[in-house]
């Protein structure tokens, strides 16, 4: 980790509060003792970048046995992230992979044309009492990388980049920020920092990207004069200069964005698409269970159960 120079922060209070462009309070769904909150898509906003979808999962705790078992399920045109604060995920998919996942590391699978994957509690983390608490985002893809092959990718936590300044400590999980880049192959201009700030410290976001997020996980930050609890999600106009300034319990946060797409994707149930008529193509075929020889197959050691189509 090695102290980045860009991150040297300027003054909070250049811009006003008009500089926020859309103010999200995120949307809890109770899924029986673990609680969900989706930040997008968002009544006013669909996308940040190329993020369409972002919800923190948790904190939740677990007895020994217990865990999350989300079944196997499809997706198209869309690259999934999970990233992990606390606790662990069993992710396996239908070309293959088998990988689990810890705090700081990161998955990443492109759907393009069609994946099925399932994310569990892995058999260790059920061995005892657990906690598990993290981000999952989805990027829409170009357009004209929807019908690419499917891809997975796992990053350990020491391969992502770490950029630190006063009070500041910050992890690239994807993209390019502050002159450092992420290993993850991105398909379109992206960033995707965590960052933790000491009370009172203030960090610039990057200012070379179009679109740019930031959501509160923890504490509590400052803009243009005005606070900003954890649990909600600002994006900023394009173009404006913006430093955050962390409230007096430090603040943990993560910032997004990119550049924006060709324009707005249709979203059902997991599928994201440019089309209307991909996403009705990529229900029939899950619809039709023919694995292995449609567009979807089941994951790999993971071939016992599956969600349906929803009604």
């Amino acid at each position: 980790m090695s102290w980045n120079p860009a991150l040297t922060p300027g003054c909070p209070d250049e811009i006003g509060v008009d500089a926020i462009e859309t103010l999200i309070i995120p949307r809890a769904h109770d899924l029986g003792g673990f609680e969900v909150k989706r930040a997008l898509p968002a009544p006013k906003r669909q996308m940040v970048g190329p993020f369409i979808f972002f919800d923190e999962a948790g904190p939740a705790e677990f007895l020994t046995g217990q865990g999350v078992d989300v079944r196997p399920h499809p997706h198209i045109g869309l690259g999934t992230v999970t990233y992990l604060y606390q606790g662990d995920f069993h992710h396996r998919d239908s070309i293959g992979t088998d990988q689990v996942i810890r705090p700081g590391a990161l998955n990443w699978m492109v759907a393009g044309k069609g994946v099925t994957h399932s994310e569990r509690t892995s058999a260790e983390g059920r061995s005892g009492p657990h906690s598990l608490y993290g981000i999952q985002t989805w990027l829409a893809l170009p357009e004209d990388r929807e019908d690419m092959d499917p891809l997975f990718e796992h990053h350990g936590k020491e391969t992502l980049p770490e950029i630190e300044a006063e009070g500041i400590k910050a992890r690239l999980i994807l993209g390019t920020a502050y002159g450092e880049t992420a290993p993850a192959k991105m398909l379109s201009e992206t960033f995707y920092l965590d960052v933790v700030l000491k009370a009172g410290a203030r960090m610039p976001l990057p200012d070379d990207h179009e679109d740019r997020g930031l959501y509160i996980t923890q504490g509590s930050v400052t803009i243009s004069g005005q606070e900003f609890e954890a649990g909600r999600m600002m994006v900023f106009r394009p173009g404006d200069k913006i430093t955050v300034a962390a409230g007096s319990r430090g603040a943990r946060m993560m910032a997004l964005g990119g550049a924006t797409l060709n324009g707005p994707r249709y979203v059902w149930w997991n599928f994201v698409a440019s089309s209307r008529d991909k996403i009705e193509a990529a229900k029939e075929e899950w619809r039709a269970k023919r694995w292995g020889e449609g567009l979807f197959d089941l994951p790999i050691n993971d071939q016992e159960e599956f969600i349906p189509l929803p009604g």
